[in-house]
């Protein structure tokens, strides 16, 4: 499975690559900011997204908005300080299919990618 990680902190990819190795994906490539992001996404060609909200030159709905006007079905796991319920139900409409709020716990991220993944292979 090939995931697309999208978030400005490296030091937040490098957690999250940790995590994801730990469930054995091996497959992962890293983008800086939503338009880093949408130039890798194509060549690529992810199973899976976990992006970041708030980045600099493009923050993540956008990049959402702007995947989904053409590929209404990979997965895409928001990971984000963004708590309120509010920008949680804008995330969903933009087509987020899960939400992780940091900090998080291995075991978070673990199983909202497996509830994501379960969800869609029903």
């Amino acid at each position: 499975m090939k995931i697309l990680l999208i978030d400005d902190s490296k030091t937040m990819r490098n957690i999250q690559k940790a995590v994801l190795s730990q469930l054995g994906y091996t497959e992962i490539e890293e983008a800086c900011d939503g338009q880093d992001a949408l130039s890798k996404v194509g060549a690529f060609a992810p199973n899976l997204l976990l992006v970041d909200w708030n980045m600099p030159k493009m923050d993540g709905l956008t990049f959402v908005r702007n995947f989904r006007q053409n590929d209404k079905t990979t997965p895409i796991i928001m990971v984000t300080t963004e708590s309120e319920k509010s920008r949680v139900i804008e995330a969903i409409k933009a087509g987020v299919n899960n939400y992780v709020v940091k900090p998080f716990t291995p075991d978070i991220l673990s199983q909202r990618i497996n509830e994501t993944l379960g969800r869609l292979a029903a």
